[in-house]
């Protein structure tokens, strides 16, 4: 099917049968934990037990692996999740990985990862130089997060799979603030993608998840593994929930971006604005790379306000339709302080803001942080 059809064709139907029982054209949800056993022994239906497979978290499945273009996908409970059983795969060997990323990551890389004995360098992955200094006779496993969360940078996967090409490293990339419908990593060389599905392919705030998709990957094998192993599975409902959303995800993710790309060249011109993160505007450092690899500039955007946080806590206590709210993805625009929620740890600069675009008219999201700002104006 992959082979088929095109991206929203796909997001309906990878996995979409009408019922055979009932004709019932929405997928039906399968609230058992445990299936029939054959008279010989066997189990012919392919499930056995939830944890080890279930109906709906198979056709969730077999769609993210549609949508990225991938041999296999496994979905997990959470993003948090998804990435520990990545990272768990490599053993006590080297990991490289993006130093601007999703702080649960880098906390999940520094306290848990490194504890087993692995041994993690964090670099500017923008800089093929950097990569390349990183690299030791024992390194595994490149990770990267594109773009990356808070500062939106953008890493070339084309020119890092060159660079790690015939090392035995393996690329993975955190394509969350992406979606599968603004980039499609494995296209581009990566051997494995994660996503928090709690974001954009769940889209709604409502359910958590997530996802490890490759191609014929050992890594793929460890994870199923490590999923059934650990416990670490999506209930019946949340895999239905997911697979729900999926259907509208590359309409949601246009939206998203065209959006965001508005917002971004309006606080470009704000004068309260000092600089805006974005990988759409011209002014971006990764700019070029992005326009390259991505089919859209995602939905996710940071700026930095005049002055230091008390500011950025002014603007963000000024909104009135965006939600004071950590998270992105869903279908409604959130703002926040980034170093607050992050702590004492984090690498965000205390006048920052991020926005999650949601899909309200863009004109009344402008109207609102013209408002917010103008508190720290006056």
């Amino acid at each position: 099917m992959t082979k088929r059809f095109r991206t929203e064709t796909l997001a309906l139907h990878a996995s979409r049968k009408v019922d055979p029982v009932t004709g019932a054209v929405s997928p039906p949800l399968y609230l058992s934990t445990t299936f029939q056993r054959d008279a010989d022994g066997g189990y012919s239906t392919g499930f056995e037990y939830i944890r080890d497979g279930h109906p709906n978290r198979e056709m969730l499945e077999r769609t993210l692996a549609a949508l990225e273009f991938g041999t296999d996908a496994i979905a997990f409970s959470s993003g948090t999740a998804a990435s520990l059983a990545v990272f768990q795969s490599i053993g006590r060997g080297h990991i490289i990985a993006t130093h601007d990323a999703y702080h649960g990551t880098l906390h999940q890389l520094a306290d848990l990862v490194a504890g087993w004995g692995t041994e993690i360098s964090f670099v500017d992955t923008t800089s093929l130089a950097e990569v390349t200094h990183a690299i030791r006779d024992d390194t595994r496993l490149l990770w990267i997060e594109t773009p990356s969360n808070p500062l939106l940078r953008v890493s070339d996967i084309a020119a890092l799979h060159e660079l790690i090409h015939g090392r035995n490293i393996a690329l993975a990339v955190d394509n969350t603030i992406a979606t599968p419908i603004m980039q499609q990593p494995l296209a581009l060389g990566a051997d494995i993608v994660v996503h928090s599905s709690t974001k954009y392919i769940g889209g709604h705030s409502d359910v958590a998840g997530g996802v490890v998709v490759g191609r014929d990957h050992p890594i793929l094998e460890s994870a199923r593994n490590y999923l059934v192993r650990a416990g670490a599975v999506p209930s019946a409902f949340d895999c239905w929930l997911m697979q729900r959303s999926i259907a509208t995800l590359p309409l949601r993710a246009r939206l998203h971006a065209e959006n965001a790309l508005a917002l971004a060249h309006f606080l470009d011109q704000h004068d309260s604005v000092t600089q805006v993160d974005y990988p759409g505007l011209s002014t971006h450092p990764d700019h070029t790379v992005a326009a390259r690899q991505m089919n859209g500039f995602g939905g996710v955007l940071s700026f930095r306000v005049n002055g230091g946080e008390a500011e950025a806590m002014r603007v963000a206590a000024c909104v009135r339709l965006f939600i004071r709210a950590t998270s992105l993805g869903g279908v409604e625009s959130l703002i926040e302080h980034r170093a607050s929620v992050e702590g004492p740890d984090s690498h965000a600069p205390a006048n920052l803001l991020r926005l999650s675009v949601g899909i309200e008219n863009v004109d009344d999201l402008i109207t609102d942080l013209s408002h917010a700002l103008d508190a720290i104006s006056s």
